[in-house]
C-alpha cells in the first residue's frame, strides 16, 4: 500500500511544541533581564545628565521643574525623586538624606534618584525597598543602590 503523506503526525506536532516551549522558557527570562538592564542604564543616563546640570550651580533649584525637567519620567513611568536639602553648617549632616550602609549621607546639597521597578524606597540604601533604586552620589557613583 502506497500512502501519500499530506499532514504531520500528532507525535511530530507535539515534539515541535515541546522544543518551542523549551526555547521560550530559556529565552524569556534572559529577555526580561536585558529589558530591565536597559531601563537601569537609561535611568543612570538621566541622573548623570541632571547631576551635570546641577554641578556648576552655586544654588540648586527647589524642584526639577525649575530647571525644565519637571516632566521627566524614569524608565518605569514615575517622576524622579528630587530633594533640595536646606543649608547646614558643617559638620552637621542634612536631615532626610539617604544613607549608605554605614549610615553616612550619600549627598550634601540635594538628592535625586529613581524609585526603581518596585516604586518604593527608604532612607537607608540597604533597606529591602531601596535595593532596586537607581541613585546618585556626590562621590561620583550613579547606579543601583544595592551596588553602592
Amino acid at each position: 500500500m502506497n500512502r501519500n503523506r499530506s499532514a504531520f503526525t500528532l507525535i511530530e506536532l507535539m515534539s515541535v511544541m515541546v522544543i518551542i516551549g523549551l526555547l521560550a522558557g530559556i529565552s524569556i527570562p534572559k529577555l526580561s533581564r536585558s529589558i530591565e538592564n536597559a531601563r537601569v542604564t537609561r535611568a543612570i543616563g538621566d541622573l548623570r545628565a541632571i547631576s551635570q546640570e546641577l554641578a556648576p550651580l552655586d544654588s540648586v533649584p527647589a524642584t526639577l521643574a525649575a530647571m525644565g525637567r519637571g516632566s521627566l519620567l524614569d524608565p518605569w513611568g514615575r517622576p524622579y525623586v528630587y530633594y533640595k536639602f536646606p543649608p547646614v553648617v558643617p559638620p552637621a549632616l542634612p536631615s532626610g538624606a539617604r544613607e549608605d550602609r554605614f549610615s553616612v549621607p550619600i549627598n550634601a546639597r540635594y538628592d535625586i534618584y529613581s524609585l526603581g521597578p518596585d516604586g518604593q524606597s527608604a532612607a537607608s540604601l540597604v533597606a529591602a525597598t531601596s535595593r532596586d533604586d537607581v541613585v546618585f552620589s556626590s562621590e561620583g557613583f550613579i547606579g543601583l543602590a544595592i551596588k553602592y
